[in-house]
């Protein structure tokens, strides 16, 4: 969370809404956030998205469309992720 925290810029400069997903509670969520000092949201998961995109730590590019564009297990070097973005943009 705190790589995608310390690019958050580059994200954006891209149009890209950066989110976290677990199950955790959202007292938990806000005082995660509050802690690593992150920007972006974070959504407590009833099991729903889990269930649609899989569990564990698993980071996707999903394109304005709801297409599913890149997966990668685990979290991506930042800057192959946003060449993924800003690749999508090309197009």
């Amino acid at each position: 969370m705190q790589a995608f925290q310390s690019d958050i810029d580059d994200f954006e400069k891209l149009s890209a809404q950066v989110l976290g997903v677990s199950s955790d509670s959202l007292e938990t969520h806000h005082e995660f956030a509050k802690k690593l000092n992150l920007s972006f949201p974070l959504i407590a998961d009833d099991g729903t998205i889990r269930e649609l995109y899989g569990g564990g730590r698993i980071t996707y590019l999903i394109d304005q469309s709801g297409v599913i564009q890149f997966i990668k297990k685990g979290m991506p070097d930042n800057k192959e992720f946003l060449r993924e973005i800003g690749s999508l943009q090309s197009y």
